[in-house]
């Protein structure tokens, strides 16, 4: 299997070699590899399953001097704020680098031995110098395409561990986890909760073991009952806090892994008449345009989303040019935002 970055790789078959395949001339094969109409049905048909068989890719060369260079960048969701960051680093970094880019939502999750043939054919199609992967989770048959096809990529923070020597960006998950918990303990929390998302995914698992360790370092030991998973779904964390609430010992404070589903224990504690941070202190995780806009201001843990997307996208842009990254993984900083969502729990507050 060749990986992307390679610095050698071996010559797929030419389009002289598709066109004898064919039965046809080369240049009727490059009108069907070009999009060209004028072309007979039963002609574009096997010329396409020549090009299907024998793996040939349209490969163009990356030289913004003469021509910009494309590429793709395939996102988890095109509804989400989260994306929207995503996009405004791509394509500021884009623009600096004389790049064009083709945003779509995909691929779909296959059978592990059939990669999602339409998507990748028609990345090939059109030329696309590289991929950007937001979120993805591909099947080890997409993996194995993309290097087949000697296509480079970059995952900005993938949902689970890629396989060794994809270049990955990411976030410094498990220092947000201990710098969120850290928060709360400073002042004077001791029954913390987490909502969490999805189990055994990388930054998921990072920011609760960052919770987890924060609590050890203050001498305290996680509790079971205090560890939920929401699924990074707003519905699910509501619930997730309605079960909260009803504990023996409900906790006085809780560190949610997402904006969006600290925006659903806000929704929880409205119903059950609590106030943010009176009754209860909320801290999130990826300070997103939402949390600015929630009321109280919700304290939360920044991840630079706008400048992994541009790094990943450098990273991109230097292995089209042939350069191998010294490393796989990149991790950027986060950092607390304090806003209105966090306060001393109840009994540590002075009487009025």
């Amino acid at each position: 299997m060749i990986r992307a970055g390679s610095a050698s790789v071996t010559a797929g078959p030419t389009l002289a070699v598709v066109a004898r395949e064919a039965g046809v001339s080369v240049p009727t094969a490059s009108k069907v590899v070009n999009g060209r109409e004028d072309v007979a049905p039963e002609t574009r048909r096997r010329v396409t399953e020549a090009l299907h068989r024998l793996g040939y890719v349209r490969r163009p060369r990356f030289d913004t001097a003469r021509t910009p260079a494309l590429i793709d960048l395939v996102v988890h969701s095109l509804e989400t704020s989260w994306t929207g960051a995503v996009l405004h680093g791509v394509e500021a970094a884009a623009y600096e680098a004389g790049l064009e880019v083709v945003v779509s939502s995909g691929p779909a999750r296959t059978r592990a031995d059939r990669p999602e043939r339409d998507w990748l054919n028609k990345l090939t199609a059109r030329g696309s110098s590289g991929v950007l992967f937001n979120l993805a989770e591909l099947t080890p048959a997409q993996y194995a395409w993309l290097d087949h096809h000697r296509i480079p990529y970059v995952l900005i923070d993938p949902a689970h561990e890629p396989p060794a020597g994809v270049v990955s960006v990411g976030a410094a998950n498990w220092q947000g986890g201990v710098s969120a918990t850290e928060h709360l303990l400073g002042l004077g929390h001791r029954r913390i909760a987490v909502i969490a998302g999805q189990r055994h995914t990388m930054a998921d698992s990072a920011r609760v073991a960052g919770y987890r360790s924060a609590l050890a370092s203050a001498g305290l030991c996680h509790r079971a009952e205090y560890v939920r998973h929401a699924g990074f779904d707003e519905t699910a964390a509501r619930r997730c806090l309605h079960r909260l609430l009803d504990l023996p010992e409900p906790p006085t404070a809780v560190f949610v892994c997402s904006d969006r589903m600290a925006l659903g224990v806000y929704e929880a504690l409205a119903e059950r008449e609590l106030r943010v941070p009176d009754d209860m202190s909320v801290v999130g995780f990826d300070d997103l345009p939402e949390a600015r806009w929630a009321a109280p201001a919700l304290t939360t843990v920044r991840q630079p989303l706008g400048e992994m997307a541009a790094t990943a996208l450098r990273l991109l842009v230097r292995m089209m040019q042939g350069e191998r990254p010294e490393g796989t993984r990149t991790e950027l900083s986060t950092r607390l935002v304090s806003r209105a969502s966090t306060a001393a729990p109840p009994e540590e507050r002075p009487a009025a």
